[in-house]
């Protein structure tokens, strides 16, 4: 990234990351998601995204499931014991 629009991965961070500032600043009942894989220290502070308000781990362990269950349906798999 170095050399182009934004001149480091910090000033990226700084411009645009999400951190414990900017998430004080939101809703007290919002929440953090991402679908994964997230970027620490560039999309986001490590301390945000390992807090209460994330949900970030349940987001990518739920989108996992969907994924595998939408790619089974596609090519006609069934769970053993259906019909």
């Amino acid at each position: 990234m170095e050399g182009q629009l934004i001149p480091s991965s910090q000033e990226y961070f700084r411009c645009y990351g999400l951190n414990q500032d900017r998430l004080n600043r939101a809703a007290p009942d919002a929440v953090v998601m991402h679908p994964g894989p997230m970027n620490r220290g560039l999309e986001i502070a490590s301390d945000v995204a390992d807090s209460e308000r994330s949900l970030i781990l349940s987001q990518v362990k739920n989108g996992i499931a969907v994924r595998m269950a939408i790619m089974a349906e596609l090519v006609g798999m069934r769970p053993k014991g259906s019909s």
